[in-house]
């Protein structure tokens, strides 16, 4: 079993920047791939990003490709999600989540996923 816990979030501007980690207690992280989704008020649950267990292969929701970037510290048992060009449609609670499975096409679906944290609130004004 693998506990998450997220931090990072807060206020700013449209345009800034903003760095979310998410640090895994326990011995196993390397085990896991990793994902970053999140949920705005009245939505559904949306993946964001995700990593692959070595940190080799990533991939990214096509709203967020190239403004934010997806990492991993196996050493650290972290990962992070470094966001920057923040838009106003970029605010949301934050959620990193774990998954023993291997890396597939089912990466981004939050319910193929094992082990979620609590959240980091995201707010970004315009």
């Amino acid at each position: 079993q693998v506990q998450l816990v997220e931090s990072g979030g807060g206020l700013v501007q449209a345009g800034g920047s903003l760095r979310l980690s998410c640090a895994a207690s326990g011995r196993t992280f390397s085990s896991y791939a990793m994902g970053w989704f999140r949920q705005a008020p009245g939505k559904e649950r949306e993946f964001v990003a995700a990593i692959s267990r070595s940190g080799a292969v990533t991939n990214y929701a096509d709203s967020v490709k190239g403004r934010f970037t997806i990492s991993r510290d196996n050493a650290k048992n972290t990962v992070y999600l470094q966001m920057n060009s923040l838009k106003p449609e970029d605010t949301a609670v934050y959620y990193c989540a774990a998954r023993l499975a291997s890396y597939s096409g089912s990466i981004f679906l939050h319910n193929e996923y094992d082990y979620w944290g609590q959240g980091t609130q995201v707010t970004v004004s315009s």
